[in-house]
């Protein structure tokens, strides 16, 4: 039953609050499993929006945080440094390409894309040209700050501000599944209309950005290595920089360290955040090229990069995150062989005829696995079965949060095969109980 959230003091994130159900109280939460005040578990399979790496109040991160927190809890970032935030970059650079090498820290994703969008800017601008465009592709989320906004301007939730945002030339992502059968015509269309705006507008356009191998919000639409590489080759073709925002694929999330290892390419700039921290504090990174830092590195103060934030660098944030690429290291064989379990319960539990004519598009990167459900107006954010699927998974305590008519599983690395055999078996019942 729907009951109005009207009284609260609370203004909950992506939330319609007159038509919202209660919010369920969450008391604590260990592992997979997140406990109600009322002692109920639910099953997180979705890593509570993609942050949480390792299961939750992971004890080794917990104990990173209380240490640091003894010694050292926050410094202002300009003019001063500390072990935690040195070390990490340092760590990070171990597993990304080996192109990139430096290291910015900020607050969250959205502001990730911002400072790489701003970075963008000024490295032409430092070097006397003016280049405010970007390109973008269709389908694309990359944030709610008002640059990430632009980038992401098909995103269904930012028709109030259309008029304030700077414009972005788009293109169609080429989304594929299992047993696509017209991918390459889809890639090719992209790649053509892409090479059509640059030959036209050569010195227009400071960057391209895309979400690697996964368009997440979009609805986990997935394109293949294959693009990422000849798209690499058209941006430096016309010598444009190429953002990665691996807000949400970085840290194993496609079954590799990061999707730009997994497609064998080297972006200009990245974006990270999301799991940084295994889900514990806020915290994101945008790591650049020596050539995009050298554009700032000058005797000119005009050439310095102006952006910050009160929190940049946090050193419990750091810290934590230090703890989380620790446990990465000893989860690898776990984020790379999750795909395959995916694909064995999905053949097991989804083969039903009637489960056919149900479900299109099922496809799989790494840890993620997503399908749609048929419906007569196609796919959709908000379509209106989602918020019912949402609520008929958590009657059978799962915590799956459709993107409208698509739904996904991007669980903690700590899951069990078993436990993973159970998502799937419940999410069996629930698709046998659609009308």
């Amino acid at each position: 039953m729907t009951v109005s959230t009207s009284n609260s003091a609370v203004w909950h994130p992506f939330t319609q609050m007159k038509a919202a159900p209660l919010p369920l109280k969450v008391k604590s939460a260990n592992g997979i499993f997140l406990e109600l005040e009322n002692g109920r578990q639910i099953m997180d399979c979705i890593s509570s929006w993609w942050v949480n790496l390792h299961g939750h109040c992971h004890p080794t991160i917990a104990k990173a945080i209380y240490e640091q927190a003894q010694k050292l809890e926050h410094v202002i970032f300009a003019g001063f440094t500390h072990e935690p935030a040195e070390k990490l970059a340092e760590q990070l650079l171990k597993y990304l390409p080996n192109s990139l090498k430096h290291v910015f820290y900020s607050d969250d994703g959205s502001t990730s894309v911002e400072v790489a969008l701003k970075m963008s800017c000024q490295y032409w601008h430092n070097q006397g040209q003016e280049r405010t465009h970007f390109i973008a592709f269709e389908g694309g989320y990359h944030g709610d700050t008002f640059g990430s906004m632009s980038v992401g301007r098909t995103a269904p939730f930012w028709q109030p501000f259309h008029q304030m945002m700077f414009d972005v030339d788009m293109i169609s992502f080429p989304y594929t599944f299992e047993n696509d059968s017209d991918i390459r015509r889809k890639e090719e269309l992209s790649l053509r209309c892409l090479q059509n705006l640059l030959e036209h507008n050569p010195k227009t356009y400071a960057a391209i950005i895309i979400e690697p191998l996964v368009q997440g919000a979009g609805g986990m639409r997935l394109c293949r290595p294959e693009f990422l590489y000849r798209l690499q080759l058209v941006a430096k073709e016309f010598g444009v920089l190429l953002i990665y925002d691996e807000v949400m694929t970085g840290f194993g999330r496609t079954g590799e360290w990061f999707a730009s290892i997994k497609s064998n390419t080297q972006p200009d700039i990245i974006c990270l955040s999301k799991g940084i921290t295994g889900g514990f504090l806020p915290l994101a990174a945008t790591v650049v090229t020596e050539n995009v830092f050298n554009m700032f590195y000058s005797d000119d103060m005009n050439k310095t990069f102006f952006h910050g934030h009160s929190y940049t660098a946090n050193p419990l944030a750091c810290a934590a995150a230090l703890a989380s690429l620790s446990l990465l290291e000893q989860s690898t064989d776990i984020f790379t062989s999750m795909e395959n379990i995916h694909r064995r319960k999905s053949a097991e539990y989804l083969k039903d005829p009637l489960h056919k004519k149900q479900l299109a598009n099922l496809r799989f990167c790494g840890t993620i696995m997503a399908f749609d459900i048929s419906t007569e107006n196609g796919t959709s954010y908000f379509a209106e079965i989602g918020p019912k699927l949402k609520q008929e998974f958590l009657k059978h305590n799962l915590l799956i949060r459709p993107l409208g008519n698509t739904v996904y599983l991007m669980p903690p690395y700590c899951i069990t095969e078993e436990q993973l055999d159970h998502i799937y078996k419940n999410i069996c019942e629930v698709l046998n109980s659609l009308p």
